[in-house]
């Protein structure tokens, strides 16, 4: 009986002494739950710290399961809230509810949320416990938050950037165009259905997959497919079904068509693939994206950022709506090209539709002023999504529109005499006044060189053969003997100082020009191929046209330039002749127009100075016999630009002369505006 009376006062006194353990203070209560709270850890600040209050005016899916999928949906981060201590001196009645100021902060996906709230704790008995308890309402997790309002987020979409010309002509721009579609109630006709399937190149499925959308009712407008402004005829076939109508809406244009077709590429759907890829860049299913050339390149500089709100929309009848967080939309950048659009239509429709590039810079500056591609796909046209049959008709046209020549690389032929001519005089093997005695069409070293013999086009030419002879007859016999007097060393040196073998240093992706497929010339057969533009060597269009510069800057190759807001006259190459050597050639480019086989050239309103040139194209590389050709030109008197241009397969057209009026043409049209 002792022994168990032992045990009971025992207990006894361990509850006494329970009792008389100092109780948390409301403000160790609460910092305990904002630990919880910076932690996300709401299950734990429900059933732990709520008063009893709050716990019957809130479920547990109230607190903890809605704050989870906001954090989660909003994409809630860096959580941190904080209270304002009480004075050191505070004594706390157990009667009165105790009050802290606190503050939140936060970011969102639509920004920084932050906001103070005065947080109460009420001393109460929960669960056979007394202890200090938290008094909460959704204002806790915004601060304009109330039971029963929504939470919702706002997109409002970026403008694309748009691409304009150095004279600020539209060469990307968010213009307009149609839908093409059907009031239902006005197009029961099923011939109509399978005519406006035929006429827009898509299935009668489609367009009743378009018809039975579940917000369709019979008196308003569905659209069934797009079609740009500057498709009439299509519109016009549109406007002849019964029933079928068109309505203007926003669309990127591109108001040059063809003309710019390969530079300005186009935009287009989304595909599953690309986004996958893109997931973390923040696009969507439903955005366009640059598909192919500038719209494809300067994607990031165009595609802007899209705003986004986060918003409470209010219980009741006014449906008010409150913004918490706010993304302005950020528009793309405006981005102005060195291009002249009007000479780069000009120089695209000089050519006739025929299988070509071209491309024209300052010589002055460096600015690339025309970058074409002929003939070329109309971006409008794809931008819209292009039909089987259409995409078909471009894949087998023998022209090969979808094919971006000016980002390849082409035999040269003759146009790179002018640049062997400067290699050899300022190396001091070629003296321009000084002639060769050459007879003959063929002409070959000696007989080690077995069956090879450079052959040259126009034996006639007047004996001696010095440089301007050369030049005027473009004697392939004549250069070739000019590279194996200044050696092999010395020409590939000269070349590779030309840019040749290195990258060009310009904003889009360009093929290199290459002296050979290995860099380097292994025979003396290959040293006077390659001295007239043949044998392995290959060159873009562009850099062409900027090898010409030296002849018109006395020594300087600049760096081609693609946007206004370049640094201009970037020296690339310089010291490459001495102005002495550069007026030589100046010359005797001009007489090659004046006296020689480029007639077409040789303008009545213009003074044309230039270089053509013809390459065969053999083996691997072509079809055997067929002929490139070229004319890099410029206006002697008003040097605005070096207009660098090649047709392909000339050799039934009257060989590169064909290509010099084509070239013409362009300058005339220049000079007459």
């Amino acid at each position: 009986m002792t022994k168990k009376l032992a045990v009971i006062l025992a207990l006894a006194f361990l509850v006494f002494l329970a009792g008389c353990q100092p109780k948390a203070s409301p403000e160790e209560r609460l910092k305990e739950y904002i630990g919880h709270w910076n932690k996300e850890e709401f299950s734990e600040m429900y059933s732990t710290y709520l008063n009893q209050g709050t716990k019957e005016a809130y479920a547990s899916e109230d607190f903890v399961e809605r704050q989870q999928k906001l954090y989660t949906d909003l994409a809630i981060e860096n959580i941190e809230v904080t209270y304002t201590k009480p004075s050191k001196d505070e004594n706390w009645d157990t009667e009165k509810p105790a009050d802290f100021p606190v503050q939140v902060k936060m970011d969102t996906m639509a920004g920084p949320i932050e906001f103070e709230k005065n947080m109460t704790l009420l001393y109460e008995t929960a669960e056979d416990k007394e202890d200090w308890f938290i008094e909460w309402d959704p204002s806790f997790i915004f601060e304009q938050l109330a039971t029963g309002d929504e939470v919702r987020v706002s997109a409002t979409r970026a403008k694309r950037g748009e691409i304009l010309d150095r004279n600020e002509q539209p060469i990307a721009i968010n213009g307009t165009g149609y839908n093409v579609g059907v009031v239902p109630e006005n197009f029961k006709d099923a011939s109509a259905k399978k005519e406006l399937a035929t006429v827009l190149g898509v299935s009668v499925a489609s367009i009743d997959e378009k018809l039975n959308q579940s917000w369709v009712q019979e008196n308003q407008f569905v659209p069934i497919s797009k079609v740009a402004k500057d498709n009439t005829q299509l519109l016009e076939k549109v406007k002849a079904v019964p029933g079928a109508t068109y309505q203007e809406t926003t669309m990127r244009e591109y108001p040059y068509g063809e003309a710019l077709g390969h530079l300005s590429g186009y935009i287009g759907p989304m595909t599953a693939e690309k986004l996958e890829e893109l997931k973390d860049q923040g696009y969507t299913s439903t955005d366009l994206i640059g598909r192919r050339g500038l719209e494809q390149t300067l994607e990031e500089r165009l595609r802007g950022e899209n705003g986004l709100k986060i918003l409470i929309k209010k219980q009741g009848d006014t449906g008010e709506e409150l913004t918490i967080a706010e993304t302005p939309a950020k528009d793309g950048e405006t981005v102005v090209l060195t291009i002249d659009a009007e000479l780069q239509k000009s120089t695209y429709e000089a050519m006739e539709g025929e299988a070509g590039t071209s491309a024209a810079v300052n010589p002055k500056t460096g600015e690339t002023l025309v970058l074409v591609s002929s003939p070329a796909y109309n971006p409008n046209e794809y931008m819209l999504g292009i039909s089987e049959d259409r995409f078909k008709e471009l894949s087998e046209d023998p022209l090969n529109p979808l094919f971006n020549r000016f980002g390849a690389a082409y035999a040269p032929g003759s146009t790179i005499k002018p640049i062997t001519a400067a290699i050899g005089m300022e190396a001091g093997t070629l003296e321009p006044s000084v002639g060769l005695q050459i007879d003959g069409a063929t002409w070959q070293k000696d007989g080690s060189w077995g069956d090879y013999r450079v052959t040259r086009l126009h034996p006639e030419a007047p004996n001696p053969v010095d440089l301007n002879t050369a030049l005027v007859y473009s004697d392939n016999i004549y250069f070739a003997r000019q590279a194996l007097e200044m050696g092999n060393q010395a020409f590939v040196s000269g070349l590779q100082r030309f840019g040749f073998g290195e990258e060009i240093p310009f904003a889009l992706e360009l093929q290199s020009s290459q002296i050979s497929n290995e860099g380097t010339l292994g025979s003396q057969g290959q040293l006077a191929d390659t001295s007239f533009g043949q044998g392995q060597m290959l060159t873009n269009i562009l850099h062409l046209a900027s090898m010409y510069e030296p002849f018109l800057t006395d020594g300087t190759m600049y760096k081609p330039l693609l946007f206004m807001d370049e640094e201009k006259s970037q020296v690339w190459k310089e010291g490459l002749l001495s102005a002495e050597n550069a007026k030589v050639l100046r010359t005797g480019m001009r007489n090659v127009v004046v006296d020689g086989y480029a007639q077409s050239a040789n303008s009545k309103t213009v003074k044309i100075a230039g270089k053509t040139g013809t390459a065969e194209l053999k083996g691997a590389i072509g079809e055997e016999g067929q002929e490139n050709g070229f004319f890099v030109a410029y206006d002697s008197e008003s040097p605005d630009f070096i207009l660098a241009m090649m047709i392909e397969s000339i050799e039934e057209n009257g060989g590169s002369d064909y290509v010099a009026g084509f070239a013409t043409k362009v300058f005339e049209n220049y000079k007459a505006e």
